[in-house]
């Protein structure tokens, strides 16, 4: 299997420079990765490096904490698909769905769908910090939503992806949407175990390393 294909190659640090940034899409259009997954401060500058490689350019928005206005997130959105980003991955109100306030987070995500257009949307539901009730229901609230994709964590609160919360989001969505396992995939075994539960991309900053091995692997 291409596993590069799945793989978003992510830099989403606050001291990211622009060298950071640049050598992020020179690695990602020579390992042919899905995407460069980058704050939206560096969307138009990602685009540009990578037009022609097949590379899209992945933006967060909302990120990492998601509690920012329903319209500050659309905003975003809007803001990122202008300067060039052909995928879109938002965190989801947390507060919200954990208040029961479904028809909230509902909108939130709508809104944001809307903000893209045609894009690809992906919903972060920050698995971490959710019972598995919670986590079927903002699946489920995020497919009534439109999404595109439901995604386990930011990979900034207090853990990452788990091969269970993926297989219980894979179980809730069917093959109705994409799931994206990020935060603290690291090795190909690790990424295996994600794509294995039913992960159809991987969030990594580790991926060169997952790449590599893998030929070592397989």
């Amino acid at each position: 299997m291409n596993i590069a294909s799945y793989i978003d190659h992510t830099v989403l640090a606050a001291n990211a420079t622009q060298e950071k940034i640049e050598k992020l899409c020179q690695e990602a259009a020579e390992w042919k990765f899905a995407s460069v997954c980058v704050n939206t401060c560096w969307t138009a500058f990602c685009a540009g490096k990578l037009r022609g490689t097949g590379v899209k350019v992945c933006s967060v928005v909302g990120f990492p904490l998601g509690a920012m206005a329903t319209k500050a997130k659309a905003f975003e959105a809007k803001c990122a698909v202008e300067a060039g980003a052909e995928e879109v991955d938002m965190v989801i109100n947390v507060g919200w769905l954990k208040d029961g306030k479904d028809d909230l987070v509902e909108n939130d995500i709508r809104e944001v769908k809307k903000a893209c257009g045609g894009k690809l949307l992906k919903v972060i539901i920050e698995t971490c910090l959710l019972t598995d009730e919670e986590k079927v229901r903002a699946c489920e609230l995020s497919e009534k939503a439109g999404a595109d994709y439901v995604k386990t964590s930011t990979g900034f609160s207090t853990g990452g992806a788990k091969a269970e919360d993926v297989a219980l989001m894979r179980k809730t969505v069917g093959d109705r949407l994409g799931v994206k396992a990020s935060g603290g995939i690291r090795t190909y075994e690790d990424a295996m175990k994600m794509i294995d539960a039913g992960a159809s991309r991987l969030g990594c900053s580790a991926g060169i390393a997952i790449v590599t091995s893998a030929g070592k692997t397989e």
